[in-house]
């Protein structure tokens, strides 16, 4: 069989193939950095940002409740009208998601200053209060200070 192959000037080149499918990998690659340009700077808020602050209130509580329980605690067994000096020591993590925080206790509002608060409130704004829920009304005496979660912490209670 013999084959004959003709280069003749009446079938046209075809040289907008090459130039077409440059365009259609440029369109294509322009759309995927423009999803990647738009979708960076929301990864690092939907992914991180979001769950970190969310998981960071909820330390904060517990926190707060764990502090809550050892000065109640330490209420519970004060001698009313005896001379006593208690001191507890008590540890908090040192940070939470890798983030510092301070530790407040707050009298209540001007109608009811016995009604003590936890404050703990961290750089990031996040912050969380705890009740001490009129615990100031049961002993002689008032809760207030704050302290940071670095190092070992103390509750003292003095009378008088």
């Amino acid at each position: 069989m013999l084959r004959v192959i003709t280069n003749s000037t009446t079938e046209p080149v075809d040289n907008e193939s090459g130039v077409s499918h440059l365009i259609e990998y440029l369109i294509i690659s322009g759309i995927i950095v423009l999803f990647i340009v738009i979708t960076v700077p929301m990864v690092n808020e939907a992914f991180i940002e979001g769950p970190t602050n969310y998981l960071t209130g909820y330390a904060y509580t517990d926190i707060g409740n764990g502090v809550s329980t050892r000065i109640i605690d330490l209420y519970a067994i004060i001698p009313y009208y005896n001379e006593a000096t208690i001191i507890t020591k008590f540890d908090v993590p040192d940070d939470v998601a890798g983030r510092d925080y301070w530790i407040e206790i707050t009298p209540g509002p001007p109608e009811r200053p016995q009604d003590n608060k936890i404050i703990i409130t961290g750089r990031s704004g996040i912050s969380s209060t705890i009740s001490l829920s009129g615990i100031g009304e049961t002993v002689f005496g008032r809760s207030e200070g704050n302290t940071s979660a670095s190092g070992m912490n103390y509750i003292e209670y003095r009378y008088p």
